[in-house]
């Protein structure tokens, strides 16, 4: 037997004896260990260091090293078509809206919201009876408006609605108002706490524009300081007055309307009272030919440089449809229409407002709630059947 076999044979035996020491035995061990580690390592890089710098020796001379690739981005989203329509089958994601369904489950009296998300007024689709105004909370409970009973409101002609409008609720979700015959009520909703202001005629319509409050009616319209209780007559339509982005600044204001044949956009001042700045035309020339807007109705709703209103429209060479129009506050473009189709209640789509995603939230008979981003086409349903008035806030 060789020297090298004898070493290696006592050294095997030696391992199965327990040491005197093992502390001291088992440092001993890992520093064989470490040692034995590093000159593997070692050896290693060396046989990589030949290798490559032989290849390198031997490649063609003007052979580049890989470049670092680049960080991956988000592909864009494709924009979506001009003219859109909702698909044949919807799907319900869900929404902290769809608990507007649930039943009652407190007094605002005695529980009132930090913030209210909606109100709504339940009526009878058959009947055409109403319920009482119930306010849903950023906690999720539905609660009855139980403080105040508003009346409904009519016209010169004897026409009536139920009370409560898409513009009742403040964009933060505080103040509700009620436009009545002769005054209107605001409620604040956090403390329960109801104030009346003594107007004059026929109102119909409440609408903020931020912490300003307009009411008014086919010939007349208010603008109500709510500290001083003074009201000043302005020159706006209820109807076609947009209630403007909580974000802009509210000197400045926008109405959306017109005769069909002469829809225009117009801005409004606050300089002096509030004295009309100018209109424009609306242009429909980033449509298709043969779509266009043929008359607005409900209220009109801004986000940044955009407007939704409902209205009914033509699309190719068929009139009298249902949808909703987008359209630039900048350059009165539209944009982008919605077609909902002609088989509906008419007026049955009204729009709510915008959501934080750029969604717009609409009614859609007959008694569902919809969500629209017109930048990507996505169309899906909050609720399947809400019959009865809404009115939401920013969010």
């Amino acid at each position: 037997m060789r020297d090298d076999e004898l070493h290696r044979l006592l050294t095997v035996a030696a391992e199965d004896v327990r040491p005197a020491h093992p502390a001291l035995t088992g440092w001993e061990r890992a520093r064989r260990v470490r040692r034995n580690r590093r000159a593997a390592a070692a050896a290693g890089l060396a046989v990589v260091l030949l290798t490559g710098g032989t290849a390198l020796a031997l490649g063609p001379a003007d052979r580049l090293l890989p470049a670092t690739p680049a960080p991956a981005t988000a592909s864009p989203v494709p924009s979506a078509p001009p003219v859109q329509r909702p698909p044949d089958q919807l799907t319900y994601p869900g929404d902290p809206l769809s608990r507007l369904g649930d039943p009652v489950a407190a007094k605002l009296s005695a529980r009132p919201v930090r913030q209210a998300l909606a109100l709504y007024q339940p009526v009878n689709p058959e009947t055409g009876v109403e319920g009482r105004i119930r306010v849903l909370g950023d906690d999720g409970i539905v609660r009855d408006l139980d403080v105040v009973t508003p009346a409904r409101t009519r016209d010169a002609e004897g026409n009536e609605a139920v009370p409560l409008k898409t513009g009742s609720l403040s964009p933060d979700g505080r103040l509700a108002a009620f436009a009545q015959t002769d005054e209107v009520i605001v409620v604040d909703l956090t403390t329960a706490q109801v104030r009346r202001y003594p107007l004059g005629g026929y109102l119909e319509h409440a609408l903020w524009a931020g912490d300003r409050l307009f009411v008014g009616d086919d010939d007349t319209t208010y603008e109500v300081d709510r500290t001083t209780g003074i009201a000043q007559k302005v020159s706006l339509s209820p109807w076609d007055l947009v209630t403007p982005d909580p974000a802009v600044r509210t000197d400045a204001l926008l109405a959306v309307g017109g005769v069909p044949g002469g829809l225009a956009l117009s801005r409004w001042t606050r300089r002096g009272g509030v004295t009309e700045l100018g209109s424009q035309p609306l242009d429909t020339r980033a449509l298709p030919s043969g779509n266009q807007v043929d008359e607005f109705y409900g209220r009109g709703w801004q986000r940044g440089d955009q407007v939704a209103r409902a209205g009914w429209l033509t699309t190719g060479s068929m009139s009298g449809l249902e949808g909703i129009a987008v359209l630039n506050v900048e350059t009165g473009l539209v944009t982008r229409l919605l077609d909902l189709g002609r088989d509906r209640w008419k007026g049955c789509c009204e729009v709510l407002g915008w959501d934080r995603d750029g969604a717009i939230l609409l009614r859609y008979d007959p008694g569902g709630l919809l969500r629209w981003h017109p930048d990507t086409g996505e169309v899906t349903g909050v609720l399947r059947d809400l019959y009865g008035e809404l009115s939401l806030a920013a969010r």
